[in-house]
């Protein structure tokens, strides 16, 4: 049964995320997105409250809650600006979904416990300039040399790629075998040599507080132990890591929707036209409206494939369903909030331009929306159905370990 009340852990995280976020965070962001200048400090500052690891086992690093937890530290993160969510869900959503769902034990300790602990960050390097949405247009090779891998292909769009140390990297072992040649592989900053390089990419439309960049490999010397799952199982790989990164988008938007709605409420309350707020104002009162109905929808939906998650179940028809709704109705609303604000609205100077940006990235990355579209229309008529992976997350907490004592994450600071 579906429980909608949170834990005393969940909910002390959620207020702990949330002070923290609007404490040290928010007064940066207006400064870092018109220089469009990612904090170089932002991973350290959420390393600080355990999130890096908030829904990874104890006995890998991490502060052992569950998906739910993650989730709502990305809608706290997104609320105060969605390039801090960012940084959290494509390390723990991407990045490390992959290396704990599909890494050897010894990989799981070796790789993914400095991702827990925040001591590595982690990216995804799936997206190529020619293959987006189709991944099966994926160029980047991967040549086998005795106890390694040369990779060589461009990848692009990669969130926190210019700084991760642990890039989950996608290639191709077989070009001749489509998808069934696609292999995951665990690329380290520090062991691939010359053969990585990374460049930013500035002067984006939105999510200018963000760091994007271009990776480059060149021969990339990968040893054949950080090869994630077998050689053609990439695909799946990817896959998966996107049921886990588009919940974390999912319940990110969430937190848009929910500021765009408290910034109306609070501006339709205090602007007077005609000598009343123009709250009073029935138009007013329907945008505002119906953020509050998209802040409850966004909510159970990213919950409902959260909690799938917390069982080990799998997710890609929830998560798809949740990353599709909510990015679309936090665009409407941000949309919705700048009109409400009229002509002080179309100033920087106001939080909804930054909203209404940062939301049509979120349309895009890890699947468009019309991607996810035809995911839901295939459900619905019974061409497209779920089958168990081969190793699905386990439930939380896991068999034979405890689950988490009330208190902050391991690391909460002020």
């Amino acid at each position: 049964m579906l429980d909608l009340d949170l834990s005393p852990e969940q909910l002390q995280l959620q207020e702990t995320v949330r002070d923290f976020a609007q404490r040290e965070l928010a007064p940066r962001i207006p400064e870092l997105d018109r220089a469009h200048r990612p904090d170089p400090e932002l991973f350290a500052k959420l390393a600080s409250l355990g999130l890096p690891g908030v829904c990874t086992p104890q006995r890998y690093g991490g502060v052992g809650l569950d998906w739910v937890a993650l989730g709502l530290a990305c809608e706290e993160l997104e609320y105060v600006d969605a390039s801090c969510r960012t940084a959290l869900s494509v390390h723990a959503g991407l990045c490390m979904t992959g290396c704990y769902q599909w890494g050897s034990e010894e990989q799981r300790q070796r790789l993914l416990r400095p991702l827990a602990e925040g001591r590595h960050q982690g990216c995804f390097a799936l997206t190529e300039p020619d293959a987006g949405s189709d991944v099966r247009a994926l160029r980047t090779t991967a040549r086998r040399e005795g106890d390694a891998y040369r990779l060589r292909g461009q990848k692009v769009w990669i969130s926190m790629g210019h700084s991760a140390e642990i890039l989950l990297t996608f290639a191709t072992v077989d070009p001749a075998a489509g998808v069934r040649g696609i292999t995951a592989f665990a690329v380290e900053r520090s062991l691939a040599g010359l053969g990585l390089r990374t460049q930013p990419i500035g002067d984006k439309y939105g999510l200018r507080a963000s760091e994007t960049a271009i990776v480059y490999l060149d021969d990339a010397l990968v040893p054949a132990s950080n090869r994630i799952g077998e050689e053609g199982e990439g695909f799946k790989v990817a896959m998966s890591c996107l049921d886990s990164g588009r919940l974390c988008v999912a319940s990110g938007a969430a937190g848009t929707i929910r500021a765009c709605l408290d910034l109306s409420v609070a501006y339709a309350r205090e602007r007077r036209v005609q000598d009343q707020p123009i709250g009073r104002f029935e138009l007013v009162q329907q945008m505002i409206g119906q953020m509050a109905r998209d802040r409850d929808i966004a909510r159970l939906l990213w919950l409902r494939a959260a909690w799938l998650k917390n069982r080990g179940r799998r997710s890609t028809r929830e998560s798809a369903l949740a990353k599709w709704v909510n990015t679309d109705s936090a665009r409407r609303c941000a949309d919705d909030c700048l009109q409400v604000h009229g002509a002080t609205g179309f100033s920087e100077e106001c939080q909804a331009a930054r909203y209404l940006r940062n939301s049509r990235a979120t349309l895009i990355y890890e699947g468009t929306r019309e991607l996810q579209t035809v995911l839901a229309g295939e459900y619905a008529l019974g061409y497209r159905e779920d089958r168990p992976i081969r190793c699905p997350l386990p439930a939380w907490p896991d068999e034979g370990e405890p689950a988490p004592t009330a208190g902050p994450p391991a690391g909460a600071g002020g």
